[in-house]
């Protein structure tokens, strides 16, 4: 290290440090911390110096850590976890006068189900809480996280970091949706059943949908795929006006079923369960805010297994 005192160093600059490692890039690091490519250079030039060591160097896969960098990481990401836990310990958030944003990652079809009861729920009690839907993909979210990009993730979310803590909300499966007075009356259909209706695809960012698609697929059901579409939301009106059909998951379809107009029918495969569940960081464990949000959430959705 050089001889600069350490006790001067900008905290800033340990949090360039930070970005930087969990982002392996300059510009990345910048805009999560709001800044230029060039003002996160030049912090890295400091803290170079500081350290008298590359910290991280280019390589074709974004800036590799050097060892020290590997010995700097955990006292400073500790330092920081401490730093944290003492604001959030003194401070209050009385969430009817409270003026706050709060960023939560979900998926188009997590918003479909969680944010008219919620935002309901806000608009009625807490008038000065914002919130802001960002979408971030599952394999940079426990850094979003933990770098308190967003406080909380709802929906099916798996592979998180161990720093993430999770809390069930319910279990969700997938059903095949026709109209009410379709001609199949099958209550239960079979395999065979089902291929032989026409389907409406649509596309979604929810990864347990994904998965679904994924494993039907492996089951080698094959489907007439009539319509492919580019998001969800339109597909249960095709589908109430036509003899298509729609594989949805059972939360999304019962909420757009709520004037039985559609029937509701299982699927003949034993898929894996796709858990809901509402993820926060434990380095905002302390966040009395986050702490509202997340328990307004499990109270509200939270369903009983069985």
């Amino acid at each position: 290290m050089s001889k600069q005192n350490p006790a001067a160093t900008d905290l800033n600059l340990l949090r360039v440090f930070l970005a930087i490692w969990d982002l392996r890039s300059l510009t990345a690091a910048g805009q999560r911390l709001g800044l230029t490519q060039p003002a996160v250079s030049h912090a890295l030039r400091r803290l170079r110096t500081l350290f008298d060591d590359p910290l991280f160097v280019r390589a074709p896969g974004g800036m590799v850590p050097t060892d020290a960098a590997y010995r700097l990481h955990p006292p400073l990401s500790q330092a920081f976890a401490i730093i944290n836990e003492a604001v959030q310990q003194l401070a209050r958030f009385d969430p009817g006068t409270a003026k706050r944003v709060f960023r939560v990652s979900m998926s188009d079809m997590s918003e479909f189900y969680f944010l008219p009861p919620l935002i309901a729920l806000l608009d009625r009690e807490a008038r000065g809480i914002r919130v802001e839907v960002v979408s971030v993909a599952l394999d940079g979210l426990s850094a979003a996280m933990r770098a308190g990009e967003v406080d909380l993730a709802l929906g099916y979310v798996p592979g998180l970091d161990a720093g993430c803590i999770s809390h069930k909300l319910f279990v969700d499966e997938h059903v095949c949706v026709i109209r009410a007075d379709h001609p199949l009356r099958e209550a239960a259909p079979d395999r065979n059943d089902l291929a032989s209706l026409r389907y409406v695809y649509a596309s979604t960012t929810a990864t347990g949908h994904q998965m679904v698609e994924h494993w039907l697929e492996q089951l080698d059901f094959k489907r007439d795929v009539t319509l492919r579409l580019p998001h969800f939301v339109v597909a249960p009106e095709i589908v109430l006006h036509t003899d298509l059909a729609v594989i949805f998951p059972k939360s999304i379809a019962q909420r757009f079923n709520r004037g039985d107009a559609f029937r509701i029918l299982p699927l003949p495969f034993d898929l894996p369960p796709i858990e809901i569940q509402v993820h926060s960081h434990a380095l905002f464990a302390a966040d009395p805010g986050i702490a509202w949000l997340r328990e307004t959430i499990r109270e509200m959705f939270h369903q009983a297994d069985g």
